[in-house]
């Protein structure tokens, strides 16, 4: 009878390690862990809109947000022609746009030479975050991808003299605006669109000024250099906005209407607003893409919990948002990487690219740092596509992930939520949400997987970027 108690402890250890296999280790609950529902890290079929954000209103014009794969953009519109790409085509996407952006960024041997690489151009492709415009006089609603790495913002055109991809809004019709106008070849204005664009602009019969988009993978926009009423609410209204009229327009642009573009350059709509808005906005991505999140355009209401951090000086690619990296933690602890990995090249934040992209050095300290912490409850699986850091989660219904923080200059340190740590590339896999780039002299990228449900805040008249936790779900 004496061994009774012993025999019932064993069992109940046992059956505490089954329901910790489908529900997660009760570890999960300390400090640095998190524990979460697989199905959280997964959007759903329908549309939810969030309740709005307190004190989201009294900014000075705010945008939803839509993820353009999911179905808060398709809601209410004509998708049988749209095609949702699978996960491995968005990473093959990604990894073309930070291509672009490497090209664009790597140092010159001449430093006189001011032209770009043929195929480099600007980048888009994967930049996936759509908010919706009205362009014209009467206003024509538009649905174009923000994008902080590009200036230049611009829509397809009828009557499209070469060409148009298909897209779900009806393409803007110049000739119905009472607005509109021609940028004539003769005005300062046509010569900003050489940095907006990486191409010198061209002239149609001596008058017209002539813009061309080029991106990394080929896809590209051209038309008419062109000014018209940009409408962002009933009260935020833009005259003379600046922008391309596509009339020769492919790629892979997905069924939006082009892009908008949030740089730093002279063409870009923070540029062009400086006595309305500051030169200052921020934007909150949702945690998954069944739910929408905002763009704002202003500051007319404090930020609470939010702490900026510098951008770092840059004299390579005006277009882009420098940042330093100081550190990286995992469950608690600061990993050991030394601050010069991150200085050899730089980090920029970007809205487009979906994968954070660190040195290598630094990759490969948070990937066996990663891996040894994960290791206690689940087997390694093979690597999906660009993420090579996997884990066999078949036997849970929840997962234990250990936080994941960084720390930007002056101390700055940001908590990661649980999407922007993992991503589920099978229903049975989750994988590291990072990937390593090629060589320690490519440019970093703080990408928008990291900033999901971040107040992410760009004074960039101030010099500053700031983060907030829990700006949206």
């Amino acid at each position: 009878m004496k061994s009774f108690p012993s025999l019932f402890l064993i069992f109940l250890w046992c059956f505490s390690n089954q329901i910790h296999a489908l529900q997660g280790p009760k570890s999960a609950s300390e400090t640095h862990f998190h524990t979460v529902q697989l199905s959280s890290l997964l959007p759903a079929s329908a549309c939810t809109d969030p309740p709005t954000t307190k004190g989201l209103n009294k900014r000075e014009s705010t945008l939803k947000v839509f993820h353009r794969h999911g179905p808060c953009f398709r809601q209410g519109k004509d998708d049988s022609a749209a095609t949702v790409p699978s996960l491995s085509e968005i990473f093959s996407d990604d990894q073309s746009r930070v291509d672009s952006i490497h090209a664009r960024l790597a140092p010159k041997s001449n430093t006189n030479k001011v032209d770009l690489p043929a195929k480099s151009g600007q980048t888009l492709r994967s930049a996936n975050y759509v908010v919706s415009i009205g362009l014209g006089t009467p206003a024509r609603s538009l649905s174009l991808i923000f994008d902080t790495g590009s200036d230049l913002t611009w829509t397809q055109c009828e009557p499209c003299i070469r060409s148009c991809y298909q897209q779900q809004d009806p393409i803007f019709n110049p000739s119905t605006s009472r607005t509109y106008s021609n940028i004539s070849c003769t005005s300062p204005k046509c010569s900003q669109l050489a940095s907006a664009t990486g191409h010198k602009p061209d002239c149609l019969s001596g008058s017209t000024c002539i813009y061309l988009m080029q991106y990394g993978d080929s896809s590209f926009s051209a038309g008419y250099f062109s000014s018209d009423k940009l409408t962002l609410s009933p009260t935020d209204v833009i005259p003379n906005f600046l922008f391309g009229c596509g009339q020769y327009n492919e790629g892979l642009f997905g069924s939006t209407s082009g892009i908008i573009g949030l740089g730093r350059g002279p063409l870009s709509l923070i540029s062009q607003t400086p006595p309305k808005y500051g030169k200052y906005f921020s934007y909150c991505l949702p945690s998954v893409s069944s739910l929408t999140g905002h763009l704002s355009l202003g500051k007319s209401a404090p930020l609470k919990n939010v702490r900026f951090t510098r951008f770092a000086s840059s004299q390579r690619g005006a277009s882009y948002y420098f940042i330093d990296i100081i550190a990286i933690s995992v469950g608690g602890r600061q990993l050991p990487i030394s601050q010069s990995v991150f200085k050899i090249a730089g980090t920029i934040i970007d809205s487009g690219t979906v994968i954070t992209r660190l040195p290598p050095g630094a990759y490969s300290v948070l990937s066996s740092t990663f891996k040894q912490a994960m290791s206690r409850y689940y087997p390694s699986a093979p690597a999906f596509s660009i993420l090579d850091t996997c884990f066999d989660v078949s036997n849970s219904r929840a997962v234990t992930v250990p936080k994941v923080a960084f720390t930007f200059g002056g101390n700055v340190v940001v908590d990661l939520a649980p999407q922007g740590i993992l991503i589920v590339a099978k229903p049975s896999v989750v994988c590291l949400a990072f990937a390593a780039n090629n060589a320690a002299t490519d440019v970093g990228i703080f990408g928008n997987t990291q900033q999901k449900t971040l107040e992410v805040v760009y004074d960039v008249a101030g010099g500053n970027l700031g983060f907030g936790p829990a700006g949206c779900r």
